[in-house]
């Protein structure tokens, strides 16, 4: 199992990177510089996203240029930052190994955008809980943790009410997803000890560790971006039947928390025992549970009052 120090040292590496300066993308202005040369409504481009006006071979092709494109601007720092000496503090990276990932979840972003995701910085420029765990997850897609790519396909997904309606209650939620978290960190806490290791030896000849660490960028981080891009590729043109299987991959990895059928939530005066379980925290978790079915147009207004309202009752 992973240890605290482990986990603590994902986290660390993923808080630090984003404090990197190229980290933040800016979803219009990305999409813009991107997609502006094809299409002359970039308002209507902005509105909707790539994924309407465009097809998913030409949303590959982008994803696929931005991928070479970036991977090989890594690894020309990461030669900077491996010659000892000066050139990390001339290019504002403070480790080679914040640099890396920061790369990493900089081509993370810009692969999410390219095909639709929504954007994950909020007005003021900062990061909610949840969409860092959103780059959490991606960064889970690029270590090849296949949960992660299901569970992203899930929640992002444009299916119709009555398609959603077959996902646990328990899947829109953080319960559904916390395994999921918990398995990237110990994958990212593994593979950091082993990088970090990697990166140290390479440093000790200065010219030649210099073009060792530029490689190691290259050959892990290509790769990496594109397994992100394949499994958010698929998110276009999304079934019901491409949300079964994503459901049976995580049951089969015992991440789906809920083992009885599905609840029917437009049923739900029916089955308030169902969905008012006490093995949660709190009531008030669970109000905000249901407040985020009534944000993604699972249930209406109403339905969740009523929820509400029975769920305050318990108090």
């Amino acid at each position: 199992m992973m240890s605290d120090n482990e986990e603590c040292l994902a986290l660390n590496v993923i808080n630090e990177s984003l404090k990197l300066p190229f980290v933040k993308v800016n979803r219009d202005e990305f999409l813009v510089r991107v997609f502006g040369n094809d299409i002359e409504d970039k308002n209507r481009l902005l509105d909707v996203g790539p994924q309407v006006l465009f097809t998913k071979e030409e949303l590959d092709k982008k994803a696929q240029n931005r991928i070479n494109y970036l991977t090989t601007q890594s690894s020309a720092v990461s030669f900077a930052t491996g010659i000892p000496g000066g050139f990390a503090m001339a290019a504002t990276i403070p480790a080679d190994v914040a640099q890396f990932y920061g790369y990493s979840l900089k081509l993370a972003q810009e692969i999410s955008y390219i095909y639709g995701y929504d954007d994950i910085w909020t007005d003021q420029g900062e990061l909610s809980e949840e969409a860092k765990n959103t780059l959490i997850l991606y960064l889970g897609i690029m270590l090849g943790v296949s949960s992660a790519g299901s569970i992203t396909r899930i929640l992002s997904s444009k299916l119709s009410t009555q398609a959603l309606k077959k996902i646990p209650q328990k899947a829109l939620t953080k319960t559904f997803y916390y395994p999921i978290i918990k398995k990237v960190l110990a994958v990212f806490g593994t593979k950091l000890t082993k990088t970090s290791f990697a990166k140290g030896v390479s440093k000790i000849i200065p010219v030649v560790g210099g073009v060792i660490s530029g490689g190691l960028n290259y050959a892990s981080m290509k790769p990496m971006a594109n397994r992100l891009k394949n499994e958010l590729s698929q998110s276009i043109n999304y079934t019901e039947s491409d949300l079964e299987k994503d459901l049976k991959l995580l049951q089969k990895e015992d991440v789906v928390i809920d083992s009885g059928e599905p609840i029917d939530i437009m049923n739900s005066s029916n089955n308030n025992d169902n969905i008012v379980t006490f093995n949660e925290k709190s009531v008030y978790e669970r109000i905000e549970k249901a407040y985020q079915l009534f944000e993604k147009n699972i249930i209406t207004e109403e339905e969740f009052s009523e929820l509400k309202k029975n769920l305050l009752l318990k108090i």
